[in-house]
């Protein structure tokens, strides 16, 4: 059944309440108080409308679930599942139309409904899953192919290394931000890596999402887990296949492997990937309840959105920016993982110098040295059901002392960000002072895997709560991080070889380990005094 009564955020920074549904709450409940509350959720009969002249029968009648939920738990479960199609939260809602409007012709889901994508097979869902992991994992793995092709590129070319970086380093600022307007540049190669960037950041955009609306809350650890593993994992798996592309053939076969990989990718979502987003889906719903029944009634609650695209467009552009000024937990934290994302994309050159000129590694062996961060990461990602674990054990912890249910804490997902931090530093330290001849190559990759496991952890955490502490925003938080993470990603590799030619290759990877140093404190703070730092917040929920 669907949820119909729901609490929604309006986007103004007074963060007033609005409400769709045919609940109404009493005004002199504060947005606080109504946070703790318990309510029903309200749900319809299967929609089986006699048409608009026959209006007695009452079709839609209200009932009454015998399950109870809190409004704090379903927004959570809204913020994970992205969207199920009821919340409209962040969009203005004509709240005298809504009043007005004959709620019982709201259109939602029912029970088994086949227009759900939640009650697709099992089967048809995985396969969904698999296919936008893999198209994730080609598109960060495009990133850094490249760096393979830098040798041939610069002797085909005439150009220094410092400008083959650059494709690399435009190919990110087009993945995470978008248009950039920098100095004019007309090399055929940067402009095209630079739009495909650009193109591989709507797939990215939406994949995460597309794999939340097939799922239940319940259901959704696993195949998110899957999803959100490609995107990390694609950069380290481009070193190594390109390093065996650009040993035996031309660099150009490095774009036609992706070039074939990405056709394939496409054909797949054009042919076995529906429309997922419930919005959407709920709208054609009501189009088609509208032309069969002839009642104009019939509305989705995106219908009812008053806000045009240039408004929406505006409007989530203002909204990150404004968490990186006015948040500091936000901003810290994505400076965190921007920080981590520079670093990992500066290595993709840095273990190409060091690994050729302290060890003497042809091209091919070099691309394998990038399986330390490869096994690092995957280590990380397969401890996920141990923090699940330890979530749990956080919240029954909390409900023994405080006897509240349902008070969920967003700083309960920081645990992997605080061991993560470590992690990383003792990582780069490791890899910064076994890089010498008469030490085994080995010991460097392993330093690699233990900055590579600290990294997921980092991300892990810092998402995770980055989407629980700023519900009704998450989107624009997570836009922050991007916006940041891109940054730093495309910067980072223009100076790191000049940074290790002059620096030497141990104090410039230590000067590295010192950054992350600085920054691994505030996944501990923000997890002692997230709570109260929130409750002073102008965008975060707080429940302290």
């Amino acid at each position: 059944m669907s949820t119909s009564s729901t609490d929604t955020s309006h986007p103004n920074l007074g963060e007033e309440k609005a409400h769709i549904g045919p609940e109404r709450h009493s005004s002199d409940k504060s947005d606080d108080e109504f946070d703790r509350t318990k309510s029903e959720d309200v749900t319809y009969a299967p929609i089986n409308s006699p048409g608009p002249h026959n209006e007695g029968s009452a079709p839609l009648q209200k009932q009454r679930s015998n399950a109870s939920k809190s409004v704090t738990s379903r927004s959570l479960e809204r913020s994970w599942s992205l969207n199920d199609g009821i919340s409209i939260g962040g969009h203005e809602v004509d709240e005298a139309a809504v009043a007005n409007e004959d709620e019982a012709y709201t259109v939602g889901w029912e029970e088994n409904d086949p227009m759900n994508p939640r009650n697709m097979s099992k089967a048809r869902r995985w396969l969904v899953v698999i296919i936008v992991s893999m198209g994730s994992l080609c598109v960060t793995c495009a990133s850094s192919i490249y760096t393979t092709t830098y040798a041939q590129l610069m002797s085909e070319f005439g150009c220094s290394q410092e400008v083959a970086t650059l494709g690399l380093s435009f190919f990110i600022w087009g993945l995470g931000i978008g248009p950039l307007f920098l100095s004019p540049l007309s090399e055929t190669m940067i402009i095209a890596r630079f739009f495909s960037g650009l193109s591989g950041s709507a797939f990215l955009s939406v994949a995460g999402g597309t794999v939340g609306d097939m799922f239940d809350r319940h259901e959704l650890a696993f195949p998110m887990m899957l999803y959100t593993a490609s995107p990390f994992v694609g950069p380290e798996v481009g070193p190594l296949v390109g390093g065996f592309i650009n040993a035996f053939t031309t660099w150009r076969w490095t774009f036609y492997v992706l070039l074939i990989w990405s056709g394939v990718m496409l054909a797949s979502i054009i042919f076995l990937v529906p429309e997922t987003y419930h919005p959407v889906l709920l709208r054609r719903k009501a189009e088609k309840l509208r032309q069969e029944t002839g009642d104009e009634r019939w509305k989705a609650p995106i219908e009812k959105l008053q806000r045009s695209v240039s408004q929406t467009v505006l409007l989530s552009m203002k909204r990150p920016v404004l968490l990186l000024a006015l948040e500091p937990m936000c901003l810290c934290l994505c400076i965190f993982s921007a920080i981590l994302l520079g670093i990992l994309y500066l290595f993709f050159g840095a273990f190409q110098l060091v690994f050729s000129e302290v060890y003497g590694l042809v091209i091919w062996q070099r691309g394998l040295c990038f399986l330390g961060l490869f096994v690092g990461m995957v280590i990380a990602i397969l401890s996920d059901p141990f923090w699940r674990r330890n979530y749990v054990r956080l919240e029954r912890n909390h409900e023994k002392a405080t006897k509240k249910l349902d008070d969920f804490q967003p700083e309960w997902r920081l645990p992997p960000a605080i061991l993560g931090g470590p992690l990383v530093t003792i990582g780069l330290f490791i890899f910064a002072w076994t890089i010498y001849p008469n030490v085994h190559w080995i010991a460097p990759i392993i330093g690699s895997a233990v900055f590579g496991a600290g990294t997921i952890l980092v991300y892990s955490g810092i998402f995770t709560f980055l989407v629980d502490a700023y519900p009704t925003f998450a989107a624009s938080a997570l836009a922050a991080n991007s916006f940041t993470r891109s940054s730093f990603g495309g910067i980072f590799p223009l100076f790191g070889m000049q940074m290790y030619h002059n620096l030497g290759y141990n104090w410039a990877t230590s000067l590295l380990a010192f950054l992350t140093l600085v920054m691994t404190p505030f996944p501990y703070l923000f997890f002692r005094y997230g709570s109260w730092i929130r409750s002073k917040s102008r965008f975060a929920k707080s429940q302290a």
